[in-house]
């Protein structure tokens, strides 16, 4: 069995980061959240929970097996592939460990992403930026103007600091690429399944509180994180965003997202959350911070700047961390 020690799961991380960082998502070989989200897809055909509508106690049964199977396999095959690189050359073990890592990172591709909504925002394109933010949210596009558009595109950089970058990094250092990949694998089941409507309800009970639990600490120390990444930005308010997150957060209806969205709102003096379109049916979000202004497109920038702040903040970290432990 591979057991890293924390030195090298520390310098696995490190690296992981700074691939991240000028590579980003891979292109070629297929992500492997794709195959993972084809491994969900085959899962859900072969369990078919249609067959037993109305029945939910059946239903949520499985769903926990769609959770428990895919999980598995995600640990599982990066286990073998980190152990095969390993059995043929250690460095070849690392080199795939971090590699694999950076794929469970999104900063870059979170920012190009971003960016793909803010670029068109600016040159007074709203049509295409109403586009690519159909990228990002399963909310209605179709009606955003500039305000709501640019408020789509915060939240989402906002909420996906935890899931693109503390929660997988956090979880490789405790247990490499095997188990930063099955924390990839209950977010994308979350993404996948994990909705509170007629399909889902129950069968994806099991993977929105399982994506809950792994985030419940990440999710806090990113608001911890992003509190300290506004004290090097001038015009951001890290007092206001400690503020915010105790007074906002808990209305949030995710136990996590609430932490991060709050944080930004906070220190942007921006308010979040406001009514979403979801297939025509409007619904109201809670709104989150005290705005001292109007929400722009420039916000996005300031909340990619924080996104790289944190980034920033756990490469120093691990690499501390890497010079104090023996």
């Amino acid at each position: 069995m591979i057991l890293y020690s924390m030195k090298e799961l520390l310098l696995l991380a490190a690296a992981a980061i700074a691939i991240d960082w000028f590579i980003g998502d891979p292109k070629w070989p297929t992500h492997p959240v794709i195959w993972i989200g084809r491994l969900i897809r085959l899962l859900e055909r072969l369990l078919a929970p249609e067959r037993l509508t109305g029945r939910p106690a059946a239903v949520k049964v499985l769903g926990i097996i769609l959770t428990a199977v895919t999980l598995a396999i995600s640990w599982g095959s990066m286990w073998l592939i980190v152990w095969a690189a390993d059995a043929l050359h250690p460095w070849l073990g690392y080199a795939v460990s971090a590699w694999f890592i950076s794929t469970t990172l999104a900063v870059k591709g979170l920012k190009e992403a971003a960016m793909l909504v803010y670029v068109p925002l600016v040159e007074g394109r709203l049509g295409e930026a109403r586009k690519y933010v159909g990228y990002i949210v399963g909310r209605d596009t179709a009606m955003l103007d500039e305000r709501e558009a640019s408020r789509a595109a915060v939240e989402t950089v906002a909420e996906n600091t935890v899931d693109a970058l503390v929660s997988p990094l956090l979880f490789a250092l405790i247990g490499g690429a095997p188990l930063a990949m099955l924390y990839r694998a209950a977010n994308t089941l979350d993404s996948m399944v994990g909705y509170r409507n007629e399909k889902y309800i129950w069968f994806g009970w099991c993977s929105a509180r399982t994506d809950d639990v792994l985030n419940y600490i990440p999710a806090r120390l990113t608001g911890v994180m992003l509190t300290i990444s506004a004290l090097f930005f001038r015009r951001m308010k890290a007092r206001q965003a400690v503020r915010a997150i105790f007074a906002f957060a808990h209305l949030h209806p995710s136990p996590n997202s609430g932490i991060p969205e709050s944080a930004v709102a906070g220190a942007l003096g921006i308010e979040l959350g406001g009514t979403n379109v979801y297939f025509g049916v409007p619904g109201e979000r809670a709104r989150m911070g005290w705005p001292t202004r109007l929400l722009q497109p420039n916000d996005i920038l300031l909340t990619v700047r924080l996104l790289y702040s944190v980034s920033i903040i756990l490469f120093a970290g691990v690499i501390a961390v890497w010079f104090v432990v023996r």
